[in-house]
């Protein structure tokens, strides 16, 4: 069995995911060349310093000269723009993937803008992540022991899928295939609602005990909250751009989350208006013995 190694990798976007996935490619002998894109150059010149990336491009045509494999980690709401953009550079055998946390609108870009290229098109998602962003934040760690979802299309040729999946494999990672509609379901329930949930629960704190001031000191709430809130807030903590473009283009499948969480929600409010206590253990017992069971079935 062959080891696959790309010559020249392209990654654009080198932040948190885009430099971990060149620096956990770097720590494998994965890769030779790896060459970064960005929006901002102070991140760029971090991302070369910090050795996830060899070269700085200067514009999309010369960082796609003789790339083997292009890597897509900007937010899913600037795929279809960057999709449009790298088309006409591609060649016949440059393979593209990306790490968009929803799935169907990112096809739905890849139909609109790299039609010539869809064999070549391996849609995918890290599920991985930190509060932190940017290149500063990479780590060749960061997918070891995590899920990542593939989403190959009917033209998706095996070879590419195949190739993409090796590279995951390198980093550490677990690989699972299903249809974009079927994680973007998926992903609705596990991790877009939870996001939605810890921004409303940090703002609904923050404005009810606020006085007229942003300082979390002269809250009143936030001055008593403890470990249990910081957990339960900590990805609040995560970029509010990306998360804009992720609900949204999630859409369809969070609001049926958010939907079916306010009826859980629902149900609890009326155990507590009518004082049921024994019926609001219950609730909070199958809830703890669910959690429970869930970490015992992780790996490791």
């Amino acid at each position: 069995m062959t080891t696959t190694v790309i010559h020249k990798l392209v990654v654009i976007g080198v932040g948190l995911i885009g430099g971990s996935f060149a620096l956990a490619l770097r720590e494998a002998g994965r890769v030779q060349h790896i060459t970064g894109i960005g929006r901002s150059r102070e991140n760029m010149r971090r991302a070369l310093a910090l050795g996830e990336i060899d070269e700085i491009a200067d514009n999309i045509e010369s960082a796609l000269k003789d790339a083997e494999l292009v890597f897509l980690a900007v937010p899913v709401g600037q795929t279809g723009e960057i999709m449009a953009q790298i088309s006409a550079y591609l060649a016949p055998s440059t393979i593209v993937t990306d790490a968009g946390s929803t799935k169907q609108e990112v096809v739905a870009a890849a139909r609109s803008h790299l039609a010539p290229h869809l064999k070549n098109f391996v849609p995918g998602h890290p599920v991985a992540g930190a509060e932190r962003s940017g290149a500063g934040a990479a780590n060749a760690d960061l997918f070891r022991g995590k899920n990542v979802v593939l989403t190959p299309l009917e033209e998706t040729s095996r070879e590419a899928t195949q190739k993409v999946t090796e590279l995951w494999e390198a980093c550490g990672a677990r690989i699972s295939r299903m249809s974009a509609n079927r994680h973007d379901e998926i992903l609705a329930a596990v991790s877009h609602l939870p996001h939605v949930l810890a921004f409303a629960l940090m703002n609904h704190v923050v404005s009810a005990g606020a006085d007229g001031s942003n300082d979390a000191h002269d809250n009143d709430l936030l001055r008593f909250a403890g470990s249990g809130f910081r957990d339960s807030t900590r990805i609040a903590g995560s970029s509010p751009e990306m998360w804009r473009d992720i609900c949204l283009g999630n859409r369809k499948a969070l609001l049926n989350q958010i939907d079916a969480y306010q009826k859980e929600l629902t149900v609890m409010r009326e155990m507590l208006s009518d004082g049921d206590g024994d019926a609001l253990e219950r609730l909070f017992a199958r809830a703890r013995n669910a959690r429970e069971h869930w970490l015992k079935s992780l790996p490791g």
